[in-house]
């Protein structure tokens, strides 16, 4: 399904047999269960296959769980600052 989204950059990845692949790069407004979040994405091509990646899910604040598949808000830290 087409977005319409505008490409960024242009970025070389490696594939998993060590294949080099160029593919441009823009941002998209992410949406769950009332979570919003901005994250980069990879506009791939006819037959690349779709994955939504850690970045996206750290950006919504959530992680997933591998065990029970799936999603639960993150525990979310901050530094204190001391003087």
């Amino acid at each position: 399904r087409t977005l319409a989204l505008v490409a960024t950059r242009s970025m070389d990845f490696v594939l998993a047999d060590g294949t080099t692949i160029e593919r441009d790069v823009s941002h998209c407004m992410f949406a769950y269960h009332g979570i919003r979040a901005p994250s980069p994405v990879i506009l791939g091509k006819a037959r690349d296959e779709a994955l939504l990646g850690t970045v996206t899910l750290e950006n919504m604040g959530l992680v997933l769980n591998p065990f029970e598949r799936t999603l639960r808000p993150m525990r979310m830290r901050l530094a204190a600052l001391v003087d």
